[in-house]
């Protein structure tokens, strides 16, 4: 039988890890999992990525491009003019505020990456990303400590439930920035 040309496969594969860490976490993640959500056979999976880990890569690529899609929509952030604190802490709320799925869903991954070191240079390549556009706006060292920030009142309100506080947010982000001057 002749190979079936499928050239959406490794896609649906990657956005089938997607949906079965969102609803099983990554303990539910196998290749066998991810085939039957994808409805390809087993051999396709491991064909594409070898190991869970290549598909946590992929997974976690994809998923980061969530937040960087949301820092994108506000070309604020690049005006020089604008409040830089404000801007983001709209941004953060825009992020939490609607369905926390794919929040919750990044963060499951990026924080995979504390036991699973093929995840790290991921994780660290989407925070020194963050960092590298609001260095735009302000020196290197200030960037990095917004977007430690910006994780850390991530967190809170993913771990609590606790609901974002935007003007809270603001003034943290506010002293950052102040203080990078």
């Amino acid at each position: 039988m002749p190979r079936r040309y499928d050239p959406g496969r490794r896609q649906r594969i990657i956005d089938a890890a997607l949906r079965v860490v969102a609803d099983k976490g990554i303990a539910g993640l196998s290749h066998r999992s991810v085939a039957a959500e994808a409805d390809v056979p087993l051999g396709s999976t491991t064909y594409h990525f070898r190991t869970l880990d290549d598909l946590l890569v992929a997974a976690l690529r994809q998923a980061d491009e969530g937040f960087a899609a949301a820092l994108a929509a506000h070309p604020a952030l690049a005006d020089p003019r604008a409040d830089l604190a404000g801007e983001l802490a709209r941004v953060l709320g825009e992020w939490l505020g609607g369905d926390r799925t794919g929040v919750e869903l990044e963060y499951e991954l990026y924080l995979a990456a504390l036991r699973r070191p093929a995840l790290r240079p991921v994780a660290a390549a989407w925070a020194e990303g963050v960092a590298e556009r609001l260095a735009r706006r302000t020196d290197p060292g200030t960037a990095r400590a917004l977007v430690a920030l910006m994780d850390g009142i991530c967190l809170q309100v993913l771990l609590t439930g606790a609901p974002y506080d935007e003007a809270y947010a603001r003034e943290a982000l506010a002293r950052v920035v102040s203080a990078g001057r």
